[in-house]
């Protein structure tokens, strides 16, 4: 996916991160193993082959009855002149022109008393040239020969010689491998917590990591496929997009605090849902800031939308419900309200925001339908915070992480999963219109981890 490979590659300060850790971790106290190309080491189980199946192949072949019975068949074998039969071949080499000479008269000529006349052409002796073509057929009995030299490509496979053997190291590899033991939990465990997936989420993750396997030698690319394994388990009930109810318009507030995307994340979802199909208009709700406003003004132009604006100071709580007023006339389908950003440690802040979810429910019970919490990865752990505020504020039913492009710390979507559970819509990795896409747990592990999709 292209996404991903893009994911991936911006994600590298995380996935560099863990990926270093982990090999320290691992190799510091493991053994290195020599290992061939495949991995044969939970293939070779010699028990199924002595299993009794050849014996009773060895039962049958003990009366000599049918010993008997295969005489008469290399008897018909030469008729149909097979390769593993080169004694025909070599009688028919001394007298190949006598066979020639009675087929080539005998298709054209089938009358007795033309035979005779035979003879005269027996003069064209050059197409006797024409069994040269049993040489070819000599290579057949080249491999049965001590004639390995000509076939350097299967000699080489199949016989283990010097050169061969020499081959077989090349594809050889060494693998470092630790035994998982208390030790090295304790530094996995650190590793993730660096990696801002909290103290709870990385216990739980190492924890399960270690069932079954305690004791065990496992190598680096184990322990990230294990990784993102546990990674991907903990988020799959998460990812689920953005609902959409046939209620109209269908209200949309966009919460966060300041500088987490809030603006860019609205001009990207307003264009994707424009391009499905959805009526969309935008209220700029963040009066305080006059650049928000312009900057939602070029994404509404650039799809297609229209955007609803006020004063610079105005109440935005007024601004939602002419906007909600202004849908419903309109028949749209989405309406999508930018907010100021804020701090959620500010309380005056955060009280203008239930404001606005109060002003908003006048015009319908119901609504906002969805309220989406715009957060910046590069907060790291504050980001637990920020959750549990503005769910209490604003019933925030949705998530949307932006700027997995600029920090090392993406692992804090793990612990947001972990902790509340609420569904993650999308995450953003640049400012383009297709950086921003629907959550995809495995892709985002193995990002996260440094695995190939």
């Amino acid at each position: 996916m292209a996404f991903f490979s893009k994911l991936k590659d911006r994600l590298f300060r995380s996935s560099s991160k863990l990926e270093q850790g982990l090999d320290a971790i691992v190799e510091e106290g493991g053994v290195v193993e020599e290992l061939a190309a495949d991995q044969p080491e939970a293939e070779p189980q010699p028990e199924p082959r002595p299993e009794p199946q050849p014996e009773p192949q060895e039962v049958p072949p003990a009366p000599a009855e049918p010993a008997p019975a295969p005489e008469p068949v290399p008897d018909p074998e030469p008729i149909p002149e097979p390769e593993p039969v080169p004694e025909p071949q070599r009688e028919p080499v001394p007298t190949p022109a006598e066979p020639q000479r009675e087929p080539e008269p005998g298709p054209a000529p089938q009358p007795d008393p033309e035979l005779p006349d035979a003879p005269e052409p027996t003069q064209p002796m050059p197409q006797d040239p024409a069994p040269l073509a049993p040489p070819a057929e000599m290579p057949a009995e080249m491999p049965g020969l001590d004639m390995p030299l000509e076939i350097p490509g299967e000699t080489l496979s199949n016989s283990p010689g010097l050169l061969g053997r020499l081959l077989g190291r090349k594809a050889a590899r060494t693998v470092t491998r630790r035994v998982l033991d208390d030790d090295m939990l304790e530094q996995l465990e650190e590793l993730l917590i660096s990696a801002d997936m909290g103290v709870d989420t990385a216990l739980r993750v190492t924890a399960n990591l270690a069932e079954g396997r305690f004791g065990k030698k496992v190598s680096t690319d184990e322990i990230k496929r294990l990784l993102a394994h546990e990674i991907t388990r903990i988020m799959e009930p998460v990812a689920k997009p953005m609902p959409l109810y046939p209620k109209r318009p269908q209200v949309v507030l966009v919460v966060g605090v300041n500088g987490s995307g809030k603006t860019t994340t609205i001009g990207k979802l307003a264009s994707q849902f424009k391009a499905a199909g959805k009526s969309v208009v935008i209220a700029a709700g963040d009066t305080f800031r006059a650049a928000a406003v312009e900057q939602l003004q070029v994404w509404g132009d650039r799809a297609g939308v229209p955007v609803l604006t006020a004063p610079e100071g105005s109440d935005p709580a007024s601004l939602a419900f002419d906007a909600m007023t202004k849908a419903q006339e309109d028949g749209a389908d989405l309406l999508m309200i930018d907010t100021a950003g804020r701090l959620q440690n500010r309380a005056d802040l955060m009280e203008e925001l239930a404001k606005i979810v109060r002003v908003i429910r006048k015009k319908d019970e119901t609504a906002p339908h969805n309220t989406l919490l715009v957060l910046d990865a590069t907060t790291g752990q504050n980001a637990l915070s920020q959750v549990e505020i503005f769910k209490k504020i604003s019933d925030v039913s949705g998530l949307v992480m932006t700027k997995l492009d600029g920090t090392a710390k993406g692992g804090v979507l793990v612990a947001l999963a972990d902790k509340y559970g609420l569904p993650i819509h999308a995450i953003g990795v640049g400012e383009q219109i297709d950086d921003l896409a629907p959550f995809d747990p495995a892709d985002f592990a193995a990002a996260l981890t440094g695995l190939e999709s």
